[in-house]
């Protein structure tokens, strides 16, 4: 939408009290991670004086990332909707612009297997608007956390250029529930206020997306199993074969992101929003 030791001695009651105080910080740590919520010290990332947050982040190498951006028209067109589940709601909000254009606003984190399937929609989606440069991958955590280690992209430190709209994304989290990107307060309220019933299932779920403040969406559009077991280029390969799973799946969640995206640019460029995918798209979630 939706983580002692005994002893007899006094060198041994010492070592074992810091035991004790490393582990319950680390436990602390992945249970306010795990947790997949934006709100409290997600919303506050300089961790108050620490030290500065380190991304678990790499470049994306060339191949993935020039295979996010040049899916054919043909194989969105083939795939429509796909097995995408999710579509974004409409929101009653106040327009969510930066310098003059429509906002995408992305909060996620690198951790969550939730958020390391709807990037791979989403950068295909935007994708068609503009470029991304620094584009980076990741994993999401390992176990205990459930799809562990999959394969995905990262938005942090990335840059987005476009003539039709901006895109903020924000990692909250790093891999290791680490905090990472600090969110301002605009961007606060619009989470404290949209990311919350009745606009989504559940308060503080990430990932959560909203589109100009016309639609927002949290929680990833299909289930991240289909991933599981595929490296970073096998996602990337298989986004051009349109009968694939992953490609059904992250296609059919970018045409749809892609229709609410076309809402907030009134339908430009038209060769995307007219296209045979993206009106598909449109009719099935209403736009239409």
């Amino acid at each position: 939408m939706a983580r002692p030791l005994r002893n007899r001695a006094s060198l041994q009651i010492i070592v074992g009290v810091v035991v004790l105080v490393v582990a319950a910080a680390v436990v602390l740590g992945a249970l306010q991670g795990a947790r997949s919520r934006a709100g409290g010290d997600g919303g506050n990332g300089d961790g108050g004086g620490t030290a500065a947050p380190t991304a678990t982040a790499t470049p994306a190498p060339a191949d993935v990332s020039r295979a996010v951006a040049s899916v054919p028209a043909s194989v969105f067109d083939a795939v429509g909707i796909g097995t995408t589940k999710l579509a974004p709601a409409k929101i009653d909000a106040p327009a969510l612009t930066a310098d003059g254009k429509p906002q995408v606003l992305y909060v996620g984190g690198e951790f969550c297997p939730y958020c390391a399937a709807q990037r791979w929609p989403l950068a295909v989606a935007l994708a068609r608007f503009g470029t991304f440069e620094d584009l980076g991958e990741t994993t999401s955590a390992p176990s205990p956390e459930v799809y562990p280690g999959t394969a995905t992209l990262s938005f942090h430190g990335t840059s987005f250029t476009s003539d039709y709209l901006e895109f903020t994304a924000k990692e909250i989290y790093d891999r290791d529930h680490q905090p990472l990107d600090t969110l301002t307060d605009a961007e606060q309220k619009v989470l404290s206020t949209y990311d919350a019933p009745p606009y989504t299932q559940t308060s503080g779920s990430i990932p959560f997306i909203d589109f100009g403040g016309g639609r927002v969406i949290a929680g990833a559009q299909y289930d991240p199993a289909v991933l599981t077991g595929s490296s970073h280029a096998q996602i990337a390969a298989a986004l051009s074969r349109p009968s694939s799973p992953i490609a059904q799946a992250v296609i059919g969640s970018a045409n749809v992101l892609t229709a609410a995206i076309c809402e907030q640019t009134k339908g430009q460029p038209a060769t995307v929003c007219r296209s045979k995918g993206v009106t598909t798209a449109a009719a099935a979630m209403g736009t239409k």
